[in-house]
């Protein structure tokens, strides 16, 4: 099954680890075959690491884009992941949890990165949440 890839002018995408800039006109390309690809809205930056939330998203998306490599980073998940869950205590954050968990394990990086996008809100709420 084919991806269509609708981009903006100017707009970056990564496949398979290389980082692509469209030109300055709205294009579109067709994926004909399975690669790791991550929109530059769906790119998080290393500096930009800094919540919980974020420490699970992380390594999620270096697995997806570097999957040979991926025993450090699934580490590193696991690691934020169950930090995160001792202290959750809403049962939908929780079940998205669970879900991101089943899908990193089963090897399905992506789905697990749309599950974990979804926690973002959940998490601002709760950080910017004063007593």
């Amino acid at each position: 099954m084919a991806l269509k890839l609708s981009l903006k002018p100017g707009e970056k995408f990564v496949v398979n680890g290389a980082v692509i800039a469209n030109g300055d006109r709205r294009t579109s390309l067709v994926i004909q075959n399975k690669v790791s690809i991550l929109r530059e809205r769906d790119i998080l930056k290393e500096e930009e690491v800094d919540t919980p939330v974020k420490r699970i998203y992380f390594p999620i998306m270096l697995c997806y884009l570097d999957p040979q490599n991926k025993d450090p980073y699934l580490k590193e998940f696991m690691l934020r992941l169950s930090e995160l869950m001792q202290v959750v205590e809403d049962p939908d954050a929780k079940q998205k949890c669970v879900q991101i968990s089943n899908e990193v394990m089963k090897g399905n990086y992506y789905k697990a990165l749309m599950v974990c996008k979804k926690l973002f809100p959940y998490e601002k709420e709760r950080l910017e949440y004063v007593p």
